[in-house]
């Protein structure tokens, strides 16, 4: 079914949704070779039911780049866990889902997780993984504030948000008035994304152009994450984490990647940011 589409619909053509399928592999490729930093079986299943050539996104991307997909990938596990020890009933509102497969990583029996995405990508999505009834996919742009109203939110019960790798390919002015929004409509909600420095983003839409992906070009970096607070009174930055602090280095991987790693960090280039949207 999932290959059928593929053909049919060209979802591998120039165009940001696309990208889905990048950390899809990464996440497999990689974590097949580092268990010990995520074991995502359910992205290997997928990829394995796949029949298309990731040669050349292997090519491109190599050792560095499928390592950063399973470091984000378990930073943000880790931030969910934490934050569904403190509440377990919690809503999750996964951003730009894509082929994410974070649920079936961190599921507690009682989050209510909800997959946002452009109606193209979901129904992509839908082949591969179909919704549960704690995991349901949203078919609407971010952008589209109606999404509010279809999330199930409980103040006292919580509620996070999460967006991985997705807030690169917008203008800062959009995303200001999507925080801005959220921030009225969620109050005390906390938002975990990634961000990379603008030398990081200029290096990030070079690999992309040679993977042949010309159509999704990156625009928004974060320098300072101070700035989000100047944005509206309602926004408190929680903290900022280095990408790959909490991973130990092995070894076995080449020693160019894991001198990029120290550099990444002290310059960071390749971050975490965390915010809260303030209460009344």
């Amino acid at each position: 079914m999932a290959n059928d589409f593929l053909e049919k619909n060209g979802v591998l053509q120039e165009t940001v949704a696309n990208t889905m399928l990048f950390p899809l592999w990464g996440r497999a490729f990689a974590s097949k070779l580092n268990p010990q930093i995520l074991d995502d079986s359910e992205a290997i299943k997928i990829i394995n039911s796949l029949n298309y050539d990731f040669s050349t996104m292997e090519k491109n991307f190599g050792e560095f780049g499928g390592i950063c997909y399973i470091v984000r990938a378990r930073v943000f596990d880790d931030i969910i866990k934490k934050f569904i020890k403190e509440h377990p009933n919690a809503s999750i509102v996964n951003i730009g889902s894509g082929l994410d497969t974070t649920f079936s990583r961190i599921d507690n029996g009682s989050i209510h997780w909800y997959n946002l995405d452009l109606p193209e990508a979901i129904e992509f999505r839908k082949t591969l993984i179909p919704d549960s009834e704690r995991n349901i996919a949203i078919p609407i742009s971010v952008f589209d504030f109606t999404w509010f109203k279809k999330i199930k939110f409980e103040p006292e019960k919580g509620i996070l948000f999460i967006a991985a790798g997705v807030f690169y390919y917008f203008k800062e002015d959009e995303i200001k008035k999507l925080f801005c929004a959220m921030s009225e409509q969620f109050p005390n909600g906390v938002m975990a994304f990634d961000v990379e420095s603008k030398a990081a983003v200029r290096k990030s839409n070079s690999m992309v152009r040679k993977s042949g992906n010309k159509g999704a070009q990156m625009f928004f970096y974060v320098n300072n994450p101070d700035k989000f607070e100047k944005w509206s009174e309602k926004i408190k930055l929680l903290d900022v984490l280095p990408c790959f602090k909490s991973i130990q280095k092995d070894k076995k991987w080449k020693r160019s990647t894991r001198i990029f790693m120290v550099l990444s960090d002290a310059l960071m280039m390749m971050k975490f940011i965390v915010l809260q949207f303030k209460g009344a």
